[in-house]
C-alpha cells in the first residue's frame, strides 16, 4: 500500500501550486477541526497543511497543534515533512537559508502541548532523544546534494510564543543553551508527532537576524524578501526528498 506523507508549512506557504488532484478537506478531531488538502506531490500521496490558515489568519499561540497531528495521524500519515520559517541565531546562517533541525528548545506556555490531558486513562511518556527522523533527514540532505542547494545541519530550534518578535535577551538565552535558530510554530508540533508515532523532521528557513544580532529591526519587508529567495529551494529540497522516501 503507498505510503502518505505529511507536509506542514507556516509563514508564506499558504498552498501548494505543484499539488496535483488536490481536495480540501476539513478533518473533525477529538481537538477540533483541521483544514488540509489532499492530493500527489512527487507520485506521492500528501496532506498538506499549512498551520497559519490560507489566509494567515492563525497567530502561533492559538494553531490547534493537537487537531492538525491528530488529523494527520487518522489520513493515514506515516511521516511529516515540517517547513517552519525562523530567525537566525547562528551568524553562520543568512536570509534565505535552509537548515535541518536535529533538536528543540521549548520556551513556549499555555500550549496543548501533549494528548495525555486526563481525557483518557493512561500517560504516555515519548521519548525525544532523537525528536527528528533520521531517515527523512538523510532524504532531505540526499535532495539538497544533488540539487546543489546548501542545507546546513545541526540546527537547534528555540520555540517562543509569538506572535510578538523575541527581545535581544531573550536570544542571548537562547544562544547560551545551544539555539541556531527561532520560530514560534515548531513547539509543540514535534513532540505532537512523535507521540502518536508520526516519524517528523524539519527543515527551517532562515528570514532574519533573530533580535540583537543586526542593527536594523525585524520588519515583515525583510522576511518577505526572503521568503521570496528560500522558498523555491526549500520546496525543490521537499520534493526531490519525497520522491526518495516513497522509494524506501
Amino acid at each position: 500500500m503507498p505510503k502518505t506523507i505529511g507536509l506542514i508549512a507556516g509563514t508564506g506557504f499558504y498552498d501548494l501550486p505543484a499539488l496535483k488532484d488536490g481536495i480540501s478537506k476539513e478533518i473533525d478531531t477529538a481537538y477540533g477541526n483541521a483544514s488540509v488538502i489532499s492530493g500527489q506531490l512527487s507520485g506521492v500521496n500528501l496532506v498538506f497543511l499549512t498551520r497559519h490558515g490560507s489566509g494567515h489568519s492563525i497567530p502561533p499561540h492559538l494553531i490547534n497543534y493537537r487537531a492538525n497531528i491528530k488529523a494527520m495521524s487518522e489520513l493515514g500519515v506515516t511521516e511529516i515533512i515540517a517547513i517552519n520559517v525562523v530567525g537566525g541565531i547562528n551568524p553562520k546562517l543568512s536570509p534565505g537559508d535552509l537548515c535541518l533541525i536535529d533538536d528543540f528548545i521549548d520556551f513556549t506556555s499555555g500550549r496543548q502541548h501533549t494528548f495525555s490531558d486526563g481525557s483518557k486513562p493512561g500517560v504516555q511518556h515519548v521519548d525525544l532523544t532523537r525528536a527528528y527522523d533520521a531517515k527523512i533527514q538523510s532524504a532531505l540532505r540526499q535532495s539538497a546534494k544533488e540539487s546543489g542547494i546548501l542545507l546546513h545541519e545541526n540546527g537547534v530550534y528555540a520555540g517562543f510564543n509569538g506572535p510578538r518578535f523575541e527581545t535581544p535577551s531573550e536570544i542571548r538565552l537562547a544562544a547560551l543553551a545551544g539555539a541556531t535558530v527561532v520560530g514560534m510554530t515548531g513547539c509543540p508540533e514535534v513532540s505532537l508527532a512523535r507521540e502518536l508515532g508520526i516519524a517528523y523532521a524539519s527543515i527551517a528557513l532562515v528570514v532574519n537576524p533573530a533580535a540583537g544580532l543586526s542593527e536594523a529591526e525585524i520588519t515583515m519587508d525583510e522576511i518577505s524578501k526572503a521568503l521570496e529567495m528560500g522558498k523555491s529551494k526549500a520546496l525543490t529540497v521537499i520534493e526531490d526528498a519525497l520522491k526518495v522516501l516513497a522509494s524506501k
